[in-house]
């Protein structure tokens, strides 16, 4: 990609412009965040007594501001918490939304340390053609698939802006305060025609980054926090890192991950508003590998004769991105990438391995769904301490 090209990131919108996808050097630069190096990972790995994860080793979560400075506060015995969150729109999560969330509960696990969700429900009301009855709703319904990959209540809050907002609220009003309407548009591309409560969100969002905002999940403790997310969600949280020192807060420490690509492919991230470009968390074996064998964009050449003469090309293959997420087993991946790109396996045969791969991690996480009751839900949204 030519340097003068543009390339969309924004919390709202990703596109890319050429069939490579997302240019994330470039997004590094032009952010200014720091890639994750080897020395990074080794330390995670030191301090939490852990092997890192997959997704840390194979650069899905690829670039930080400032996850150093969290690692030397737990070498000082300083605990930290953890905040991620999600935008309910649709009622079930698709596999890139899941991203965020296996990840955070590998550094929960790791670190054993708290951990807030934030449900914007408010914020796809706002956003979205979506009555807030439903959103606040869908958010519910949304709840159920996190906490199905096996997060305890004893270490976790989830909450929806609806119903916790009035606790964050005077954390929020003192972050507007310190964001003029000017900075807020030069961050988020506001326009005059959007209504207010677009202008007033990014405060809400920031929140959770600042201790204060949870006087009794965090025990009043001024604990630094670290944000596992997407990197379209960056711009909330410059912002936020720029009024923390003004609040008496640390920074939050945040760290990216790469954007799970569409079907269609990598120049656009899998979107729950276009069905065939996504695979749901409660999709059935014969719905997905419908999908993959009509949508999934291939690497693979126009004609078996050619493929098998010069091969497949995985780094655009789509079912071959996604087996370099779901499948944990360094061996088997190396495996299925030098006979795609060999030509020994054809397009076809790589999005079966693909299809049977996705399906092993959906259909455990549909077992363990079956298991929330409504009272398991209802633990983690109760206020009470989470801290030891």
């Amino acid at each position: 990609m030519a340097e003068g090209e543009e390339q969309i990131v924004t919390p709202w919108d990703v596109q890319a412009t050429d069939d490579d996808g997302i240019d994330y050097s470039r997004l590094i630069r032009e952010f200014g965040t720091t890639e994750i190096d080897e020395e990074l990972i080794a330390r995670v790995e030191a301090l939490s007594g852990q092997p890192a994860h997959p997704w840390l080793k194979r650069g899905l979560f690829f670039s930080h501001r400032d996850v150093n400075k969290i690692l030397d506060m737990v070498e000082e015995g300083i605990g930290f918490y953890l905040y991620t969150g999600r935008g309910p729109s649709s009622e079930s999560l698709h596999l890139g939304h899941m991203v965020p969330f296996v990840f955070t509960l590998y550094l929960q696990k790791a670190f054993n340390v708290p951990l807030v969700i934030q449900l914007t429900d408010d914020e796809k009301f706002l956003w979205k053609d979506i009555p807030l009855e439903q959103t606040h709703k869908l958010a519910f319904d949304n709840a159920k698939d996190i906490i199905a990959l096996g997060y305890d209540p004893e270490k976790t809050f989830i909450f929806t802006d609806h119903d916790y907002v009035g606790t964050m609220y005077p954390t929020i009003v003192r972050i507007q305060k310190c964001v003029t309407a000017n900075q807020a548009r030069g961050i988020f591309g506001f326009s005059m025609s959007d209504n207010i409560g677009k202008w007033a969100f990014p405060a809400i969002q920031a929140a959770p980054s600042f201790p204060s905002s949870f006087p009794e999940v965090l025990g009043g403790r001024n604990m630094p926090c670290l944000i596992p997310c997407a990197i379209d969600q960056d711009p909330y949280f410059r912002m936020t890192r720029d009024v923390a020192p003004r609040l008496g807060f640390h920074k939050p420490a945040v760290i990216h991950s790469r954007f799970f690509p569409a079907l269609q492919g990598p120049k656009s991230k899998m979107s729950a508003s276009v069905n065939t470009s996504a695979i749901f968390m409660t999709d059935t074996y014969k719905q997905i590998r419908k999908k993959v064998m009509k949508h999934a964009f291939s690497g693979g050449k126009a004609t078996k004769e050619e493929h098998r003469a010069l091969g497949g090309d995985p780094s655009i293959d789509v079912a071959y991105q996604y087996l370099t997420v779901f499948e944990f087993d360094d061996d088997k991946l190396k495996a299925t990438h030098d006979a795609f790109k060999s030509g020994e396996m054809l397009s076809g045969e790589i999005k079966q391995v693909m299809v049977d791969c996705v399906w092993e991690f959906i259909q455990k996480h549909q077992q363990s769904r079956t298991e929330v009751t409504d009272e398991l839900l209802e633990s983690f949204f109760e206020v009470r301490s989470r801290v030891d």
